[in-house]
């Protein structure tokens, strides 16, 4: 019997950030805010009308999470994320999911170089700082569980070998919640794993004529200045953690999860997990708003993006039209739900 083939590391180069060896001084909360302010302005240049989901993006990138965008084709979804990568000088890679997508294809896979019959890994467009997983929902199952592994452990594995993903990394996933032929559910252990669901709408009158005005004569997003550098962008995740937490607000999250799962209209509530990440996002929020400790306030205005996702609404108080799995199903009964939620539980002084 012979020996198998030897496999070969990677090739390809991956972009990452260099890692400080000793301790860092970390950014103040006011620089923090400043910082924040330079990004919007430097993508607001070029896509209008997003301020809320650039915090958002953020925010997920501070804390090491990943974000569903939701909203109707044509509102720059695509252009967003291609424009925040250029802004703080991350690798970035989209990813057009369709069904007959197969993991190989985003992972990558091994191929036997004919020099010395040995085989080379040649990694996929999920080696990327910044992964755009555009229509998610298109991907097939086993496509999705790829994605999965990626998202959650920050590595992919090819004939039992593990692969680590570059550092930061980002999943920016997009879903049409109008059209639903020909997609695949994602299943809610997937949707676990995104820290927020955001939901994009229509721009308003005064941006959307700024919008046509600016698109007459584009600018390219690779032409943006680069906000931060890459270490300077590894010692902003790293300055998020000198955000004070105190008791109270840990407890006014963890009360506010347990809630969502006594509600007679939630089948399922959201998890552990979804408590952890919640206050991760609220520690990140506050750091961005420029202060060194958690308001309740920071807990409040993350709840709906954080929790509308993984709550499972019972059927009978599903939206018509809305079935189990649609990213439609049950939303404003969510909106509801976690608003009453915040509403019922008192709120530390």
């Amino acid at each position: 019997m012979t020996d198998p083939a030897p496999v070969r590391e990677i090739s390809e180069p991956r972009t990452e950030a260099e890692a400080p060896t000793g301790p860092i001084e970390p950014y103040s909360p006011a620089e923090a805010k400043a910082l924040l302010g330079r990004l919007d302005a430097a993508i607001g240049e070029v896509v209008i009308g997003a301020e809320g989901v650039v915090e958002a993006l953020a925010i997920a990138l501070a804390v090491g999470g990943h974000v569903l965008v939701e909203g109707v084709p044509g509102i720059a979804k695509t252009f967003l994320a291609r424009t925040f990568s250029h802004a703080l000088g991350l690798s970035f890679q989209r990813i057009q999911f369709t069904p007959d997508v197969l993991p190989a294809d985003i992972i990558g896979s091994l191929v036997m170089d004919p020099r010395d019959r040995s085989f080379v890994y040649r990694a996929g467009p999920l080696f990327s700082q910044v992964v755009l997983a555009d229509e998610i929902n298109r991907a097939p199952p086993k496509v999705q569980s790829a994605l999965l592994e990626a998202m959650q452990e920050g590595q992919v594995t090819v004939d039992r070998r593990s692969y680590p993903l570059p550092r930061p990394f980002l999943v920016l996933a997009t879903e049409n919640p109008i059209e639903q032929e020909g997609t695949y559910p994602l299943p809610e252990a997937e949707l676990d794993r995104f820290l927020f669901r955001w939901t994009m709408s229509y721009p308003s009158e005064v941006d959307e004529h700024r919008i046509v005005r600016t698109q007459l004569d584009p600018k390219d997003a690779g032409s943006l200045p680069t906000v931060l550098s890459a270490s300077e962008l590894d010692r902003f995740r790293r300055s998020v953690t000198t955000v004070r937490v105190e008791d109270d607000v840990l407890r006014y999250v963890t009360a506010i999860v347990r809630a969502t799962r006594d509600d007679r209209r939630v089948e399922a509530g959201a998890s552990p997990r979804a408590a952890v990440q919640y206050m991760r996002a609220a520690r990140a929020h506050a750091y961005l708003a420029g202060r060194s400790y958690v308001l309740p306030d920071d807990v409040q205005a993350l709840a709906f993006p954080v929790l509308n996702h993984r709550l499972i609404v019972r059927p009978e108080f599903r939206g018509r039209h809305a079935t189990s799995g649609t990213s439609a199903v049950g939303l404003e009964v969510v909106r509801t739900i976690v608003s009453e939620t915040l509403g019922k539980i008192p709120a530390p002084r």
